[in-house]
């Protein structure tokens, strides 16, 4: 049972989904208004249990100029024409891109997570503090900071010098996970089982915003997809966005297989631009492993999820950007400009700042992922997804030794069974679930 706090920053924070979905919230605005001036507990309950109701069926208005559906063949008739085919990954080739993948994420994940959540600008004067601006690998430890700036301890295990390996995260727990869920379950897995599994091997407490709620609407026999919907005002936060890769590992060469299989995890959780995230980044790390062409991977992802979605518009959008400025802090102002009304932890707008690192890179692992991070937002997550990318994209050897070496194969986890992985492992076991899934046409 939440509590009556908890209620109503769930209605506040509907209101403000609703409106990005495209409703007309003004009748909601005045019921949840009503709500805060009533005294008496069991009506504001009984009030906020219509005002979740009522939410629950609200949909865009006419004007509305998005076309964004949550089931996987509506958004399948929704997508660009384009070439859906597989393209044949060589052994030798998949077992260089499977590595740099892997390490790519634990690395990203890592740079990423001293600075979680910081903005640009407070990243920038942490790093400019300890004469490390910009960014060119992981955080070092710096104690003389300016008055009021916090930052890690220098005892932190994710500053250089302390990495001794992939400390724990959520945005490597389910990597491993969507691997476990393949390997356990096969190409036709369900969201029915991938929800079973969650139950058994996730901790509750190591889960954040939807998929918290989620997980707590299956306890209570709400199932999905109205656990993605009901009660759940971050179905389009980059919950979904950072759970692609382990799925995208076991269909390398196939992005519409890998955009399914991301569909079949993101809908327990999320909806619409929430969903997409994960297909997109999905499709394009697929992708990454057939072509040298960072560009084409963007087209290939582009091409999984709707052509008229909020998402899409803006990823188009800030590749024409990439294009047209020198550098990526140009891009980044633009990215803030337009989308940085949206949450921290949404989707899109964590979405551009990773199209923009893999934009601005100019082809290079360590320089895609700082740039990400350096961005600012949900940095861990961020840094996580464009390594993968390009780990995919340029094999183990595009990774820098610099930064796979203090990571000694060795990734924690929160999950039950499998808390302490070699980096290595994971990449064979990946590898062999992939020969399951091609072989399934």
């Amino acid at each position: 049972m939440l509590s009556m706090q908890s209620l109503k920053k769930l209605a506040a924070e509907e209101l403000v989904q609703l409106e990005e979905e495209g409703c007309d919230v003004s009748p909601m605005r005045k019921r949840y208004e009503a709500i805060e001036n009533l005294t008496d507990c069991d009506a504001a309950e009984d009030a906020l249990a219509e005002f979740f109701a009522v939410a629950e069926t609200l949909q865009p208005t006419p004007e509305w100029p998005w076309d964004e559906p949550s089931e996987l063949e509506t958004i399948r008739e929704a997508r660009p024409a384009a070439d859906h085919s597989r393209r044949e990954v060589s052994p030798a080739v998949l077992r260089d891109r499977m590595t740099g993948a892997w390490l790519g994420r634990c690395i990203g994940c890592m740079v990423g997570k001293p600075v979680e959540g910081m903005s640009r600008d407070r990243i920038e004067t942490i790093l400019r503090a300890g004469d490390a601006w910009p960014l060119t690998g992981y955080f070092p430890v710096i104690e003389d900071l300016p008055e009021g700036v916090t930052y890690k301890s220098a005892s932190d295990p994710c500053l250089t010098p302390n990495i001794r390996r992939s400390e724990r995260d959520d945005d490597t727990d389910y990597t491993v996970l969507g691997l476990h869920l393949m390997e356990t379950f096969g190409p036709e897995i369900t969201p029915e089982q991938i929800v079973g599994e969650w139950l058994v091997r996730l901790p509750y407490h190591r889960t954040y915003t939807a998929e918290r709620v989620a997980m707590r609407h299956w306890i209570n026999e709400i199932e999905p997809p109205r656990s993605a919907l009901y009660m759940n005002p971050y179905r389009e936060w980059i919950g979904a966005q950072i759970r692609a890769d382990g799925w995208a590992y076991c269909a390398p060469g196939w992005p519409e297989r890998a955009a399914e299989y991301c569909w079949r995890d993101a809908s327990i959780t999320h909806i619409k631009n929430g969903i997409y995230g994960e297909m997109l980044f999905g499709a394009i790390i697929a992708a990454a492993f057939a072509t040298d062409d960072i560009h084409e991977a963007l087209a290939m992802g582009l091409a999984e999820i709707p052509e008229n979605c909020r998402l899409a518009g803006a990823v188009r959008e800030c590749i024409g950007w990439c294009a047209e400025d020198a550098t990526w802090e140009q891009t980044w102002s633009r990215i803030i400009d337009q989308y940085g009304h949206y949450h921290s932890v949404h989707t899109i707008n964590n979405a551009l700042l990773c199209v923009m690192g893999l934009l601005h890179s100019g082809g290079d692992l360590r320089d895609a992922i700082c740039i990400a991070v350096m961005g600012g937002l949900d940095t861990d997550c961020n840094g996580a997804t464009v390594g993968s990318v390009m780990g995919a994209l340029l094999g183990e050897k595009g990774v820098p030794g610099g930064l796979r070496i203090p990571l000694s194969d060795t990734l924690e986890t929160a999950l039950a069974g499998m808390t302490v992985m070699a980096i290595s492992d994971l990449a064979d076991r990946s590898i062999a679930a992939a020969e399951v899934t091609l072989a399934d046409q």
